[in-house]
């Protein structure tokens, strides 16, 4: 069987790609002139079929997608501001209608469209922990990434519902585990690992492994499940105790004090002024709102139709830090 990667670059998209060359697909991946596979870790170049492209430019994604039998699409542009709400919509949203519309003319028959916990939503109090049936209950705040995967997310689904696919969403918490110190959005956890971050926010995250997102990919998109999400997730904790963690990991001390809420939305909206003069804050007004919302969720879904049984926060905690000092990001 022959698939197309989209994102394949990217920190889950070199761990999926490398599964699905070691279960014996032919796998081709959608990169941009400027990308580099040797970001592609562990991967021989010479085992892989190379489309350049791009998810915004149409003609690339038609000649990406002809003759293949399914795409795994991962590629999506993650950011926490408001002056890059444009670009998330031209990537995220457009990129995603594009891949639809490529594997409509070129009736390619499966897609497993990699989402995101922010799709559906997130909790105010740590009492609210989300599943799939959870109504979205951020869209009066405008924060792009949310409402970008949102939108593609239900572009999937229109495209199910009127028959031209198949496909099943699949929605991570907050991927932990090897290579993943080179997301961008992992700054402030590097700085923890570092014994450089002396504060916390007030909100939660779930913390699952990246190798169980992997693996539920794969049963998703061998499944007959179409036109639904599953929730890939494991642990809910707070933002303290995954720093206190990842300090204890790397043998330093961990943040001691609580950044107020106050705080927090006060940066915020010194951070919308600077970026709307093309400067930059330590915070903006999305990002405060991302700190202290509970990103909490269940597996219960994925647990009873693929039998997930995810890996322990702590496992992939160590993953991370391990993997960081190894490659001398951390002493």
């Amino acid at each position: 069987m022959k698939v197309l990667v989209t994102g394949a670059t990217g920190f889950l998209g070199n761990q999926l790609t490398k599964r699905l060359l070691d279960e014996g697909m032919d796998v081709r991946v959608l990169v941009r002139s400027k990308s580099k596979l040797e970001e592609i870790e562990n991967v021989d170049p010479r085992a892989l079929e190379v489309a350049l492209g791009d998810v915004t430019n149409k003609e690339s994604l038609l000649e990406a997608s002809r003759g293949v039998q399914g795409v795994f699409h991962l590629a999506g542009l993650i950011a926490y501001s408001r002056i890059q709400r444009s670009a998330m919509e031209a990537v995220n949203v457009q990129g995603t209608k594009n891949i639809i519309s490529a594997m409509e003319t070129n009736q390619v028959p499966r897609l497993l469209h990699l989402s995101s916990v922010v799709a559906i939503g997130a909790g105010f109090t740590p009492d609210q922990v989300l599943d799939e049936n959870s109504p979205y209950n951020v869209a009066h705040l405008g924060l792009g990434y949310f409402d970008t995967k949102h939108a593609a997310e239900a572009a999937v689904f229109e495209a199910t519902k009127r028959g031209s696919i198949e496909a099943v969403a699949i929605n991570p918490s907050t991927i932990y585990g090897p290579g993943d110190a080179k997301k961008g959005s992992r700054s402030a956890q590097l700085k923890v690992a570092r014994g450089k971050l002396p504060v916390y926010p007030p909100g939660g995250a779930n913390v699952v492994h990246v190798d169980d997102v992997v693996d539920l990919c794969i049963k998703a998109y061998r499944s007959r499940m179409n036109g639904e999400r599953v929730i890939a997730c494991s642990e809910n904790l707070t933002i303290q105790e995954i720093f206190n963690r990842i300090a204890a990991i790397a043998g330093v001390k961990p943040p001691a004090y609580a950044l107020p809420r106050s705080v927090i939305f006060a940066l915020g909206r010194i951070g919308d002024l600077l970026e709307s003069v093309g400067s930059k804050g330590p915070l903006n007004s999305d990002n405060a709102w991302t700190s202290t919302m509970y990103h909490w969720f269940k597996y219960t879904k994925a647990a009873r139709e693929f039998g997930f049984k995810p890996l322990p926060a702590q496992v992939a905690l160590e993953a991370s830090v391990k993997w960081s000092r190894d490659h001398g990001l951390i002493g």
